[in-house]
């Protein structure tokens, strides 16, 4: 970064100084857990030094965050695949339900908000699409940080929700289905060829708050892909032009995504399953009635206190799917 004519090429300098922020972040809590452990082992000689129990409780407090900030950089290592440092862009579809399945959406939307937060992670609304009553039918997020798409493409596949509908005059328990689609948010220009013929563009005018501008223009763009059935949708960009390019950029992010996958699968001769958003197709449950528990159908990851994986806490899923997409699953 020092070395004269470092700064010429802008789009260079800025992946370098990009994962020269990655690398230094490593370091520093690689450092941090050294300090820690450190700290432990005084606080342990001061104790059976002066024959003092009444440091236990603070070296037990220590040892858990210890344990918990090791774990996560652990973790970290896992995250090796071409892209997973990338941002993640994902997108939710209500399946399933109806009006519950709208409104279940719009609580994984908010899930997915609140973790983001927690990790100090940037969210974009790119795309919604309102449900009838509740919810959203579906709704696109842009979530920008280091390593975002490494973490949630273990969220990629159906979730179901069991609970008493607030929808429902009986309180009778009802199951709903979204289904989460992940992709990473590859800035590189693609290799990717998409001929004029394969494509329909439709633009449409966009929905919610944003001013004079949103509501007097049709600035959002819909682009459909054929071959594949592949749809996306952008309206968070304040031009046509600009959404028109976000959707062309995500639409080749998921055909390169999709190319990778085949060639995966046809050299492992796995032949991929289109599921279908509903029953027997969920990678993870989330109960609210009778009992709460959040479980991940791949993993076994459990966690009893449903309210709060719905305020954000999916690190113990994310970091199961980790370990366990690492053993070779």
């Amino acid at each position: 970064m020092e070395e004269p004519g470092f700064w010429d090429d802008p789009e260079g300098s800025a992946r370098i100084v990009q994962e020269h922020k990655k690398l230094k972040s490593v370091i520093e809590r690689f450092e941090a857990l050294t300090d820690s452990r450190d700290d432990m082992l005084m606080l342990i000689e001061i104790a059976e030094e002066e024959n003092d129990g009444s440091i236990l409780p603070e070296v037990e407090e220590t040892l858990q965050r210890f344990e918990e900030d090791f774990e996560s950089l652990r973790i970290e290592t896992l995250l090796s695949g071409e892209y997973d440092k990338d941002n993640a862009i994902l997108t939710l579809h209500a399946g399933a339900g109806g009006t519950e399945s709208c409104d279940w959406a719009s609580m994984l939307c908010r899930m997915y908000q609140r973790w983001a937060e927690k990790k100090g992670f940037q969210v974009e609304m790119l795309d919604f699409q309102d449900g009838d009553e509740a919810g959203y039918k579906s709704v696109t997020l842009q979530i920008n940080g280091i390593n975002a798409y490494g973490y949630l493409r273990s969220e990629h596949g159906v979730h179901r929700l069991v609970r008493i509908s607030p929808f429902n005059a009986a309180g009778k328990r009802q199951t709903s289905f979204v289904s989460c689609d992940v992709m990473p948010d590859i800035e590189e220009d693609l290799d990717v060829e998409i001929a004029d013929d394969d494509i329909r563009i439709d633009t449409y005018r966009s929905s919610g708050a944003g001013g004079q501008h949103i509501n007097k223009t049709s600035s959002a763009i819909r682009i459909t892909h054929f071959p594949t059935g592949i749809v996306v949708q952008c309206q968070n960009e304040r031009s046509q032009h600009m959404n028109k390019d976000k959707a062309m950029q995500m639409l080749k992010a998921k055909l390169f995504i999709l190319k990778q996958q085949e060639q995966l699968e046809k050299a492992s001769g796995i032949r991929g399953e289109s599921k279908e958003i509903g029953w027997g197709s969920q990678i993870r449950s989330y109960v609210m009635q009778p009992y709460t528990m959040v479980k991940d159908h791949r993993t076994n990851a459990e966690i009893g206190n449903a309210q709060s994986v719905l305020d954000g806490n999916l690190d113990p899923f994310i970091n199961a799917f980790l370990a366990w997409n690492g053993a070779g699953n």
